[in-house]
């Protein structure tokens, strides 16, 4: 595999300052707003949209689905959380709505302004759960708009499970708010049907020396457009960014990060590993880092690996890293791409392991150092399970 891991470049999008605590994305000149008329309709040529198949989307981003959300029972959402957890469904006046952030494309607009009620868990300071927070999103086969907030207190400890399964087209916001010293962990699953569409925006703002953790897991689905995003209320503030994605036959996977480094002494940390096989699998994998001028003491890298299974998958890799202060620990970042190691097989083979299982092995080694960042065995089996039925698909 090929590595790149230039220090201090700058990427080549413009850049939209939009006010002092207003993130932005450097690679998209559209200002970040709540209202979808604020951002043109795309049509592919646009540096934050040319390499989503926009046909697939089904309206989200023209407004066409809009006819479509009172046709189709959308999204069943259910939330199992531990006593002195608070899950509450707030209209669209709550204060806590749209304080991580604003939107910053047009779907993720147009699911802002198309949402009726929003989803609020309410961690209290100075609690540490035992048992993580599990919020089960069930596609109904619909159209569907959704908001979520997850809010924990200062220097409390949790962990929150987001699992999307069966047949929907959603568009959603998901906000984390952490107080001060406060860890929070996120692991948001995409067990789609193969039929499913999900595009959603998620933005964490960091509060002084807190620590946010996410984990984003992606297999089925036959679009998904996830934009992680990571903003800092106040400094001494910590996000490590994980990703596992296995594309298959037809899939389009696309994940596009950004962290604002707008605070000083703040910290990040992005691994992100896919694997793709079959024909017309495509993976996309943008990573921007914005060091300002007033973040000072930054240290931070983002990581991107990808394994070509097998011919007729593409993958779209892109790290950004854009450095605006000279007084940093550390800044870098790395992508690589590669087929599947045959001498890694044959190594095994040699040794009296079939070729499957070999195979299997040497897929499941790619993945181990993300899997086990989940911290929760059921899940974790759950997951390397469904790795090995995506292996034994393609063997079939």
């Amino acid at each position: 595999m090929a590595d790149n891991t230039p220090a201090g470049s700058t990427t080549d999008g413009a850049i939209q300052v939009g006010g002092a605590k207003q993130p932005i994305d450097a690679r998209v000149s559209a200002p970040a707003s709540y209202d979808v008329a604020d951002f043109p309709v795309p049509h592919g040529r646009e540096e934050e949209w040319r390499f989503t198949p926009l046909e697939r989307l089904r309206g989200l981003h023209d407004g066409t689905a809009l006819e479509k959300a009172a046709d189709g029972a959308g999204v069943k959402v259910e939330v199992t959380a531990p006593e002195g957890v608070t899950v509450e469904t707030v209209g669209r006046d709550d204060s806590r709505i749209g304080k991580a952030g604003k939107p910053v494309d047009r779907v993720a607009a147009q699911a802002y302004s198309s949402f009726e009620k929003a989803s609020v868990v309410s961690i209290p300071k100075d609690t540490v759960l035992t048992e993580p927070v599990r919020i089960a999103v069930q596609g109904q086969g619909g159209v569907a708009f959704g908001h979520q907030v997850i809010e924990i207190g200062a220097f409390s400890e949790a962990v929150v499970v987001i699992d999307h399964t069966g047949d929907a087209t959603l568009a959603a916001n998901v906000e984390y708010l952490l107080g001060d010293g406060a860890k929070l962990t996120v692991v948001s699953v995409q067990d789609w049907d193969d039929t499913a569409v999900h595009t959603a925006q998620h933005t964490a703002l960091v509060g002084r020396d807190a620590t946010f953790k996410s984990v984003i897991v992606t297999f089925g689905g036959d679009l998904v457009r996830l934009h992680p995003r990571v903003v800092y209320g106040a400094p001494g503030g910590e996000a490590e960014l994980y990703g596992l994605y296995f594309t298959d036959n037809g899939q389009h996977q696309e994940h596009r990060l950004f962290v604002d480094h707008d605070m000083p002494h703040c910290r990040s940390n992005v691994v992100f590993k896919g694997a793709l096989q079959g024909k017309d699998a495509h993976a996309v994998w943008i990573g921007d880092v914005l060091i300002r001028a007033a973040a000072e003491g930054t240290d931070t890298y983002e990581l991107n690996r990808n394994l070509v299974l097998t011919d007729g998958a593409r993958v779209d890799s892109v790290p950004n890293l854009e450095i605006e202060t000279g007084e940093i620990v550390g800044a870098g970042h790395a992508s690589a791409t590669g087929r599947f190691d045959d001498e890694q097989l044959f190594y095994l083979m040699a040794r009296g392991i079939p070729a499957d299982e070999a195979r299997r092995l040497v897929v499941r080694g790619f993945f181990t150092e993300l899997v086990q960042q989940i911290g929760i065995p059921e899940l974790e089996e759950r997951l390397i399970a469904k790795i090995e039925a995506e292996l034994e698909a393609s063997v079939a």
